[in-house]
């Protein structure tokens, strides 16, 4: 079978993958305009985004919003005519403000996940931005697809799979991610299933809904794989820390080229989610029971009570963006471990497209 350009309705993306956004601080306006740039989906996350900004400490709601037109701004800068989106988590605090300010500075994607985007709709009501939410079992995939047709009567114009080797939170109980595993052939009939319900609706809605898969995405072998289930691309995130183009620290991308595949973990994060991440001095004090000291509450998630929270997931992952790898939270993908050497973006995606399956 041929690999095709993805089509999202009016958009089509030469090459079919999807550079998934890494927060805080990891896929900005850079690395999502350099992977746009070469043909594929170039995202950008807004969690946090603003950390860079002075008044970050003082005002951070403000600072997010200004960000999200900034790194826009420069993702377009660098590829015109190119597929350009936000990873906007509806767990974050201000969710509707930032998925608007995102549709306002002229995104034309966007992903969301982190919790179920029911209304990701109303939000988006009067735009052309494509929509985009991220679910990992056939029972999320049902009940997005059908609130969405019920309520709204529309079906998702991309719908991504994120399954059990993705990185960052993961949308899984752990009993699940102890079902599912590393391994393929376990998790690969869950897509298939979540394929079935799409034709379903597909065929209710009378147009298509291209699917992308994520997770464990790191070889052109793994997504000849993903294409093979009947996927219309892959997502892709792990692979492109390593990138010369990526925003974050140079340190924290040595951490993964250091790291061995024993010490990516499983980890709780303080909002209560599993996740994946790279072991290190953080994670063993976390581990061990320590409460960590947290900076003023800088309201990121509306689940978080920082009153009981073992450590601040912002504090952790701005240390991590900005090379404080002893003290950050270092989100990866189960393959993190691979990566040897830093590449360029046009060599990352050379290395995972397929010619055919």
């Amino acid at each position: 079978m041929e690999i095709r350009p993805l089509k999202i309705g009016n958009m089509e993306a030469k090459v079919p993958l999807i550079q998934g956004g890494m927060g805080v601080g990891i896929s900005l306006g850079n690395l999502a305009g350099a992977v746009a740039k070469e043909g594929g989906i170039g995202i950008i996350s807004a969690a946090q985004i603003g950390y860079r900004e002075p008044d970050f400490d003082l005002d951070p709601k403000g600072a997010n919003l200004r960000a999200i037109r900034t790194e826009y701004e420069k993702a377009r800068a660098l590829a015109p005519k190119g597929i350009i989106g936000f990873n906007i988590m509806v767990a974050m605090r201000y969710y509707e403000e930032y998925v608007k300010a995102a549709i306002q500075a002229g995104t034309d994607l966007i992903v969301s996940g982190a919790g179920v985007p029911t209304d990701l709709p109303k939000i988006a009501a009067g735009s052309e931005v494509k929509l985009a939410p991220i679910i990992s079992t056939e029972k999320s995939a049902r009940l997005i697809l059908k609130y969405w047709w019920r309520k709204y009567r529309k079906v998702p114009d991309l719908l991504v799979i994120e399954g059990p080797a993705a990185g960052g939170h993961l949308g899984f109980a752990e009993e699940q991610l102890a079902l599912y595993g590393y391994g393929t052939a376990v998790y690969d009939r869950e897509v298939e299933r979540i394929l079935r319900s799409v034709r379903e609706y597909e065929a209710e809605a009378g147009q298509k809904i291209p699917v992308a898969l994520a997770g464990g995405i790191s070889t052109k072998e793994a997504a000849a794989h993903a294409f093979s289930l009947g996927v219309d691309a892959i997502q892709a995130a792990t692979r492109f820390v390593t990138t010369f183009e990526c925003d974050a620290d140079i340190r924290y991308k040595e951490a993964y080229l250091a790291a061995d595949k024993e010490d990516i973990l499983i980890v709780k994060s303080p909002v209560g989610m599993p996740g994946r991440a790279i072991r290190n001095p953080l994670m063993e004090r976390v581990g061990a029971g320590e409460q960590i000291p947290h900076t003023p509450c800088h309201g990121c998630l509306h689940t978080c009570d920082p009153a009981r929270i073992p450590y601040c997931i912002t504090d952790a992952l701005i240390h991590a963006a900005k090379g404080d790898v002893e003290n950050g939270l270092l989100f990866c993908g189960a393959d993190a471990w691979r990566a040897k050497r830093l590449e360029t973006v046009k060599e990352v995606i050379a290395s995972l497209i397929p010619e055919s399956v």
